[in-house]
Order: structure tokens, then sequence, then C-alpha cells
């Protein structure tokens, strides 16, 4: 059993690095998530400003035309004002001019407000798409390095792999199939020492004659408490102040707590003691 548990501890350095190699290669992907979600977000940001700017665009056009359209309507009137010969035809066309002028008016200033907007979108829109070229250049160099480095990482869970192999020969695969999960549930600790009695791993303490069948060797057994493997190591202050003949005792003790409550009533019960009733 010794070369056993040898063997369970190579074992456990083993998958300890290849569950956390393996847990890597999960994460790593996920190093991607922001920059992708970041490139989303100018792609959708150019987006808008391109529909923007051909919003932009139309408006600008029908204030230009507009504007062409009132400024014939004034040039129209004064070419008309020089042939005319009476008082009334001179106001009604300097009327039709002055309302021609103000509506020129309002389309030049529509005008040069949606021209202004086009260069600031126009600019903005230069500058969305060349961070989002970088923005892709960056994320296909880093897909490239993840991708190498997941390649690497696989290659290092198949090294173990077949290191694991080797040492499967010699132990129960039910063992293994157990060993293996209870390391990926504790932090990569699947076989832990019992030292005075107490487990190096949950360090909860155990029965005397638990702790004295793990310290023979002869078969694998688990932890009640946390389900790791124990094996026997010697404690620095040694074994007597922890196994005395009076406290030793099984896993049984545990679940028998009430039987041994009924016991030392009954001993009390046989000394003449009165038993105290608690509703009283």
């Amino acid at each position: 059993m010794e070369e056993v548990f040898e063997n369970l501890k190579v074992l456990q350095d083993i998958l300890s690095e290849k569950i956390e190699l393996e847990r890597e290669i999960q994460e790593i992907p996920k190093l991607l998530v922001t920059q992708e979600e970041l490139l989303v977000r100018m792609k959708k940001s150019y987006t808008e400003k391109t529909q923007e700017y051909t919003i932009a665009r139309e408006a600008e056009a029908k204030y230009r035309n507009s504007l062409a359209i009132e400024e014939a309507k004034i040039e129209e009137s004064e070419k008309k004002m020089e042939l005319i010969s009476t008082q009334r035809e001179y106001e009604a066309l300097d009327s039709e001019r002055e309302s021609a002028e103000e509506k020129a008016k309002d389309s030049r200033s529509k005008l040069l407000k949606e021209e202004q907007l086009l260069l600031n979108l126009d600019e903005q829109m230069k500058q969305g798409q060349a961070l989002i070229e970088q923005q892709e250049k960056d994320l296909a160099e880093r897909r490239r390095g993840i991708e190498q480095d997941v390649s690497q990482k696989k290659a290092q869970v198949a090294v173990l792999s077949e290191q694991e192999k080797a040492l499967a020969p010699g132990l129960d695969p039910e063992v293994v199939f157990k060993f293996e999960r209870i390391i990926r549930n504790k932090m990569g600790r699947g076989i832990v020492a019992i030292k005075g009695g107490v487990c190096m791993g949950c360090h909860m303490i155990l029965p005397a004659q638990f702790a004295n069948t793990v310290r023979e060797g002869a078969e694998i057994i688990f932890c009640p408490y946390c389900s790791r493997i124990l094996f026997y190591e010697e404690s620095e202050q040694g074994e007597e102040d922890f196994f005395h003949d009076e406290d030793s005792g099984s896993l049984s003790d545990l679940d028998d707590i009430e039987d041994d409550y009924e016991s030392d009533d009954d001993d009390e019960e046989d000394d003449g003691k009165a038993n105290v009733d608690y509703e009283d």
C-alpha cells in the first residue's frame, strides 16, 4: 500500500496540473470577450454615424435646393421691378422679394448647420474607421497568440495524460475516478496526511480506532468529513497523547451519539441518581 500511496501523491500532482491547465484552456477565450464587445460597439457607433451622415446629406441637399429657389425668386423680382411703372406693382414685387429673402436667409442658416454637421460626422467616421481597423488588427493578433497558447497548453495536457495512464495500471479505476473528482472539488488536494488523529485536509479530529486503521495502511481509506484519501504520518508530538485505550473508537461512535447518551442515563439510574425532568 505504501507504493499505492506514493503513486497517488504523484498522480495528485499530475491531476492538479492537468485540471488547472484545462481550466485555463476554458478561460482563455474569455479574455477576448472584452475586446470583441468593444469592436462590436465601435462598429455599431460607426453604423449610427453613417446613418446620421446620410440624413444630414439629404437635409443639406434639401436646404441647398430651397436656397437656390428663393435666390431665383429674388433675382426674378428685382428684374421685374426694373420694368414696372406703378407704385402698387412695385410694392407687390417688393413684398415678394422680402419674403423670398427671409426664406433664403432661413435656408442658408440651416444649410450652414448641415454643412458643419457633415464635416464633423465625416471626421468622426474617419476616426471611427481607423479605430475599428486598429481594433480588428489587435484582436487578430490576440487571437493568434491565444491559439498558440491554447495549443501549447493542450500539448502539456496530453503529456500529463500519458503520465496519468502510466500510473493507472497500479491503481483501482474506481479509486482513480473518485480521486480525480476530489481533486477537482478540493483545490488540488486529494490525498492528505492524518497527524495526531487530525485530518490535515479538513482539520477534523477523527476517532482513535479510525486513525489507527489508517495508521496500519492496509487499505485506502477516505476521510468521512472531506472525502480525501488519508495516509498516516507521524506527529511531531508523537501519538501517545492522541491514542489512549479509553479514547479508542470508530466512526460508529459519531453516528451513535444518542445511544451513548441513553447509556449514560441508564448508568445514572443504576447509581441511584435522580433524573432531572427539564419540562418540570
